[in-house]
Parts: C-alpha cells; structure tokens; sequence
C-alpha cells in the first residue's frame, strides 16, 4: 500500500468538553466477525487486523465496538489485536445495554447487575484492563436512570471505565442524563453515537442541541448510508447485492428501522442530494464518499465520524476526507440546503424566529 503523507493524515479532536484526544475518524468495528443478522461483507480475523493496521498507518487512534457485534466477537477480534500494541496509544470504545443471552432475562438493559456483567466480559475479551470509553447502547425503560448512571459511576471510579457516552437517544432522554449526572454529582458523559450524515439529519432538532449546550461531543454512525453516498447506486434500479440489498422490507429479516431500507432511500430528495455531492466531488477531484465525510467533519459539534470498511482500499478512500482540504463555505451550504430535512411543529417557528437572534456570548443556537 502507499505511504501516507503526513498533511493527509487524521487530526486530533477533544471528544467534547474532556480531555482525550481521538482522531477526528473513527473505526468501527461492527464488520469484524460474523455479525448477529448475517449481514454481508463480514471480516474474519485477519482481515480485520489488516484493516486496524491501515488505519494506525492513516494515524487513526480511535476503534469503536460493542459487546453486541456478533455477541463478542468483534471485541475479541479488537482484544487479539490490541495485545501486540502499546495499549495506551489507542483510545478503546464498548458499548453495553443489548441483549447477549436471550435465555437470560437478566442478561440485557443498564442495570447494575448486567452493566458490571458487560465490563467484565468486555474486559475479559478486548484483554485489557480498562475500556476509554464506555457507551450505553440505548435507553432502557426497564431501569430507574439513576440505577445506571450511579453503578457507571462506579465503574469509572473502579478504574475499569475512563469516560462515559451514550448511543441512539432522543433529546429528552440526553439531557434527563445531563441533568441528573448534575444533580446527584456523577460524571458526566461526554459523547454521544448517533446515526448522522447528510440523509439522516433528524438528530440535528434535539439531541445536537442538547450537545452543543452541555459539551457533549457527537460520534456520526453510518456516515455513507450503507454505501448510497458512494454514488454507485442507480436511480430507480433496486440493489441486488451488498447491504441495502440484504436490508430489503423482508419480514422474515426482521430489519430494525435504523437499518437502510431502499424504499426510504429511493426518493427525489436523496436523489438531488447525490446530484451535489457528485458535483462538489468531480469539481474538487474528490470521491462523493470523501466529500459526505468532510460534510460531517465540519459540522461544530462532531468530535469524529465513525467509518466502517471491509477492503482496503475501501478504508483509504474514507480516510481521503480526514485532512489535507476543506469543503468551502459555499460547498457546506449547498449541501446544507439540499439536504434540509422537512422541519415539523415548533422546530419551524423557533428555529424561524431565531435566525437573526444568534449571540456569541450566548451557547444556544442552531447547531
């Protein structure tokens, strides 16, 4: 593979209002083994550790897993590589909260009992003894907050957790978190994982705002749509291979909503938003997924985007957008514009009325 010049390498971001330093991309790690819903493109061990190696190459210092990818072998996949490495140069995400063994009823949520389970496993196969960063998958109703926030307190005391985010939340329930940390004195979270790119900017009317007001970093999933942002999708011809083909409305699959589904997908609007993307990349000689990258490395609030690949030179093109350029300020407001999500009631008259009422001094504000 060819060398990487130093300019085009990963900068170095604060994940929010903390102290760590991770690169401004991100490794997922949800490819690495067989995954739990059979879907395609799966690495074995190998793969996954050439794909690691590529990245540090691009300076990359920060992977993301959880204990859910293909119920710990992703993990263990990561724990097999990070045993040949000096463990404190790489910044090490997990998350916890999914069901491991259905047969357990006590095997799934954020309680106190299956928190302290998932850390120990987590530990147990990524052969470390401390993860960076700790995320709790998803909210669990069946759990009083303060049970979680108090046991994950602990964990961080205990020296097996360094820092505390959160993962596919709602507005109301990131600051319920950021409010109660505050109340009983815990520490606080300092990220949030959600699903974000210029198809998906739903996350932008709550839970940003509650980011942008309380430091809390945002970590961009699914920056590419499972490939639709590549621009090698055709309008109105329905894949037949790949992800979005796997993801198809079959009820037998049982897809999560979150999972692309190509009916969502096939629509005028995210059909002109290719359009500009394609534009914006033929004339800066970038590739429409380098440019839907940069999109999102530029917005204020994003610590890091989260990238996934399964090839090589898959990996080096992501990694094309992480330095070296800039989208301009007329090319982020193209983009901006065609990809404007329709904006229901109140979010229309607030945001509306705001426009011309922005204050520096003042931390709330559009995101």
């Amino acid at each position: 593979m060819a060398d990487i010049p130093e300019e085009k390498k990963c900068s170095m971001n604060f994940l929010g209002r903390s102290g760590l330093r991770v690169s401004n991309i991100c490794l997922g790690a949800m490819t690495f083994g067989e995954h739990n819903l059979g879907t395609p493109g799966q690495l074995d061990e190998a793969g996954s550790h050439a794909v690691i190696n590529r990245f540090v190459e691009w300076g990359g210092n920060f992977i993301d897993t959880a204990n859910i990818y293909g119920r710990g072998k992703s993990e263990t996949i990561v724990g097999n590589w990070l045993t040949s490495q000096e463990r404190d140069r790489f910044v090490i995400a997990t998350k916890a909260r999914i069901h491991m063994d259905v047969s357990n009823p006590n095997d799934v949520g954020l309680s106190r009992r299956h928190l302290t389970k998932s850390i120990e496993d987590s530990l147990r196969r990524l052969q470390t003894d401390y993860v960076d960063l700790l995320q709790i998958h998803m909210w669990d109703s069946g759990t009083p907050l303060e049970e979680t926030l108090m046991t994950l307190n602990d964990l961080v005391r205990s020296g097996k957790v360094r820092y505390l985010g959160a993962s596919n939340l709602t507005g109301w329930q990131l600051q319920k978190i950021v409010d109660l940390s505050k109340e009983l004195n815990l520490i606080p979270f300092i990220s949030l994982q959600q699903q974000y790119s210029v198809l998906e900017r739903s996350s932008e009317l709550e839970p940003f705002q509650v980011c942008k007001l309380n430091g809390v970093g945002v970590l961009p999933f699914s920056p590419l749509k499972a490939g639709f942002l590549t621009g090698k999708f055709q309008k109105g011809q329905r894949p037949t291979e790949g992800r979005l083909a796997f993801c198809a409305e079959d009820p037998d699959k049982k897809m999560p909503n979150s999972h692309p589904q190509w009916s969502k997908l096939d629509t005028e609007r995210n059909w002109a938003i290719l359009d500009a993307l394609r534009e914006i990349a033929e004339a800066r000689g970038k590739t429409m997924a380098q440019v839907s990258i940069r999109w999102l490395l530029q917005k204020p609030v994003v610590s890091s985007v989260i990238i996934g690949a399964n090839k090589l030179n898959q990996l080096d093109d992501n990694m094309g957008a992480a330095n070296g350029w800039t989208l301009t300020e007329e090319e982020m407001m193209k983009l901006d514009t065609v990809s404007k999500p329709d904006v229901p009631y109140p979010y229309d008259i607030v945001w509306r009325m705001n426009t011309s009422r922005q204050n520096p001094w003042n931390p709330s504000g559009l995101v």
